[in-house]
């Protein structure tokens, strides 16, 4: 082989090796197009699974469905969001029960909040979750925005302060100073898990329980919400 053949052929190669290089990083890259094909999917799942009627008035389809597949397929919150395991499931749908029967939600209690979970300590306070459904406003979780949702979700801030630290203040139904519980965090609520997601999940999950029917709550406190 003469020197401009070894030229030509090493030039030829060098060309192929750089597209075949260039071609992993293009849109053609198999997992770039899973990844999508995979959010269509979880959209369609979301739809699928989600219990109760959904209102897409002004809302983004896509991102309601992402939200009901995190919230029902993945994080499960309609089990803490309910007011307990008696009320989670419709009669005869409780997967618990013997004969492993087909899940049904209970759309009564469907994300209401309620269930008591207790004091961490004696003498704490009892930790009850909230009503994460829409009130009039249409916002959803105590009328909060996206970003005040998300700022929830990152810190842990308990809005609702129903649980406070004990002070000066302060002196009945709160945490004393010598337990390690800070009364401005919620406790129970695993927000550790959620704070580490992407925006645009958060912003689903945001999108799904603006899109859920409104459970009224009474005058104040987790559950308060006005329908009308």
């Amino acid at each position: 082989m003469n020197t401009t053949t070894l030229r030509r052929s090493l030039t030829a190669a060098s060309i192929t090796a750089a597209i075949a290089l260039l071609a992993g990083f293009g849109p053609t890259n198999p997992a770039l197009a899973e990844d999508s094909d995979n959010d269509e999917v979880r959209v369609k799942i979301g739809f699928q699974i989600a219990p109760v009627p959904l209102n897409l008035a002004g809302k983004n389809r896509d991102l309601v469905g992402l939200g009901s597949y995190l919230v029902n397929g993945v994080a499960g919150c309609w089990d803490c969001h309910s007011a307990g395991p008696q009320t989670t499931f419709a009669p005869g749908g409780n997967p618990y029960f013997k004969g492993n029967p087909p899940k049904v939600i209970n759309q009564a209690a469907y994300l209401g909040g309620g269930r008591n979970f207790g004091s961490l300590l004696p003498g704490t306070p009892e930790i009850v979750s909230t009503n994460l459904t829409p009130d009039r406003t249409g916002r959803p979780a105590g009328a909060l925005t996206f970003a005040q949702f998300e700022h929830v979700l990152r810190t842990g801030e308990d809005r609702d302060h129903l649980h406070p630290n004990c002070s000066a203040a302060v002196t009945s139904n709160c945490f004393p100073a010598l337990q390690p519980f800070n009364g401005d965090l919620l406790q129970i609520m695993p927000w550790p898990v959620y704070q580490s997601m992407g925006e645009r999940d958060l912003r689903a999950i945001y999108e799904y329980l603006s899109a859920v029917p409104c459970i009224e709550g009474p005058p104040s406190g987790v559950l308060h919400n006005n329908c009308t």
